[in-house]
């Protein structure tokens, strides 16, 4: 009987520790965009049909899952074998954060020209918004006569940014550089 009443304890423990663990843990549904939400979202920004938008976020999904946020705003770049690049954002995350963004980053490659972008970043791995200002390196090649759209990726402290820029302008290149995210806009991309 004394097992028993122990066997019984210890199974009451155990049950009580997996209901409260499962109390505290969020499911991923919680806390990530599916695609549905994302591809309305890319679609709105960039003005174009939920399926030409579902084309390239089906494509971001299958490599790198669900996002727990994403950052929607506007840059312009130029460059002469070195470039600099500026842009402004709102990041929106998943738990209902927002906060406005700052990029600016140099690079340098065999490009050439100027152009001016909407650009929508799905951001994977950020556990705290402030994790975002940091430096993110990066590889970009661009190809714009009057209009064209780009996807890269940004790797590092754990994070994948992965940009997805559609503008106008006159540019040829690649290039490889970094984007520093900041609270406010800085001159010097440093």
């Amino acid at each position: 009987m004394f097992r028993n009443l122990i066997a019984l304890a210890l199974f009451s423990g155990i049950l009580s520790l997996g209901a409260a663990h499962a109390q505290n843990a969020q499911p991923e549904e919680d806390v990530t965009y599916n695609n549905a939400e994302v591809t309305h979202a890319v679609a709105d920004f960039f003005g174009v049909t939920s399926e030409a938008a579902g084309s390239a976020v089906e494509s971001i999904f299958a490599e790198q899952g669900r996002p727990v946020g994403y950052i929607y705003g506007g840059e312009a770049a130029a460059a002469v074998g070195v470039g600099l690049r500026y842009g402004k954002g709102t990041m929106v995350l998943k738990d209902g954060t927002r906060e406005t963004v700052y990029w600016q980053g140099p690079s340098i490659g065999f490009d050439l020209g100027g152009n001016g972008s909407k650009v929508f970043t799905l951001i994977y791995g950020l556990r705290n918004y402030e994790q975002i200002y940091q430096r993110f390196p990066g590889v970009d090649g661009s190809a714009y006569l009057i209009a064209g759209m780009g996807i890269n990726y940004q790797i590092g402290h754990g994070m994948t940014l992965v940009p997805m820029r559609s503008g106008g302008g006159l540019r040829l290149g690649a290039n490889v550089g970094y984007l520093k995210y900041s609270r406010k806009r800085k001159l010097l991309p440093f």
